[in-house]
């Protein structure tokens, strides 16, 4: 059986996670079976556990992005397709990797053409940063560097899709239209909402075409590519929370991450994304956001629990030092937990620099 491939990229907290988790439903809807995979540069992911807490097959390929990470990621999709005989698979690469057209796309053509039907390679937009780096003003918030993968990622792309339009009034949605079709001539762009559902029926019609699709190899400088991704720190960490007394875990979660971001700015780091993850032992759930500097904290998915006990999830992904914001992260949920009356035990925490990205294989032309 051949399975439909379908990898959906975007800058961190451009809303991949509820890009892909609206796409498997309306998949799902259609009678196809769907599998999921995530990636990240460590373990413990927020969305590989929101997608599971929403009943969705998921495979995770942590450690580098599915470029360096290939073979890992043929074997993944091997084992949803061993489980779940998915119809149609959906990837979600890493937030700050480009140049997946010449490292992921083209190979799983080339190598695994009768395996797999490799869909148009679709980037969402990302408003709050994306805004500000076309109209050049000081790299979005982050360096040059970080700026450069941002704009490789919409280059390479078979469709932009400007989300989070639900977010924006319209002047600002078209003048997001006009920056990007000047500055990407040629490539269609889309404008949809994955919270609301606003233009998916449109995205999902150009994920169906068939084509010369995935052939836009760039011409990237791995230096300077390299040096955007390690100026960002990362951290995923888990904690377990126990409290006496039932606790309001939405705003609990809310209150950490008003309360990192405000940490993060007064240190002068750029947040790129901040997520949380909060179960109970029923496996309920609550995921929060932070997507930039300038942006509220807000709970994409809000649980109304009130539970005794739950494990925490935090992703954070900020242009700071990886250790300065390991102990911060640590020392805000510690915080707010007391404030809540809630003993937050941490169990694992990883931070580190993104290392130099070196690809499985990596096509210098197009051959499908």
């Amino acid at each position: 059986m051949t399975a439909r491939f379908v990898m959906v990229g975007g800058f961190l907290g451009a809303g991949k996670t509820t890009a892909l988790g609206r796409l498997a439903r309306l998949y799902q809807s259609q009678g196809k079976r769907v599998g999921v995979v995530t990636n990240d540069q460590a373990h413990d992911l927020v969305d590989t556990n929101t997608f599971r807490g929403q009943g969705i097959a998921v495979e995770e390929v942590p450690g580098a992005c599915f470029c360096c990470r290939f073979d890992d990621l043929v074997s993944r999709v091997g084992s949803l397709e061993a489980s779940e005989r998915p119809d149609v698979i959906l990837a979600e690469p890493v937030g700050s990797c480009t140049d997946l057209v010449a490292t992921v796309v083209q190979p799983l053509k080339d190598l695994y053409a009768g395996r797999f039907e490799v869909a148009p390679y679709a980037v969402l937009f990302k408003p709050s940063h994306g805004i500000r780096i076309l109209r050049n003003q000081s790299a979005g918030g982050f360096s040059p560097k970080a700026a450069y993968i941002f704009k490789k990622q919409l280059e390479e792309a078979d469709a932009i899709v400007i989300n989070r339009i639900d977010e924006l009034d319209p002047p600002a949605v078209e003048e997001l239209s006009r920056l990007v079709g000047e500055q990407f001539p040629g490539t269609p762009v889309l404008r949809a909402s994955a919270t609301t559902g606003a233009g998916f029926d449109a995205l999902a019609e150009l994920l169906d075409q068939t084509g010369a699709f995935g052939r836009k190899i760039l011409d990237i400088d791995y230096d300077t590519y390299a040096e955007g991704e390690a100026e960002l720190g990362w951290l995923n960490a888990t904690a377990r929370l126990t409290s006496d007394a039932p606790f309001d875990l939405d705003a609990l979660l809310t209150a950490i991450l008003g309360d990192l971001a405000t940490v993060c700015r007064a240190l002068g780091g750029e947040v790129a994304h901040l997520k949380l993850i909060g179960m109970d032992d029923a496996s309920a759930f609550a995921v929060g956001n932070v997507i930039s500097s300038d942006t509220a904290p807000k709970l994409s998915l809000p649980s109304g629990l009130h539970p005794r006990e739950a494990d925490l999830i935090v992703n954070a992904r900020v242009a700071i030092d990886p250790a300065v914001l390991e102990s911060e992260v640590k020392r805000v949920v510690a915080m707010q937990c007391a404030q809540a009356g809630v003993i937050a035990e941490f169990r694992t925490s990883q931070s580190l620099r993104p290392g130099r990205p070196v690809p499985t294989h990596r096509y210098t032309e197009a051959k499908n």
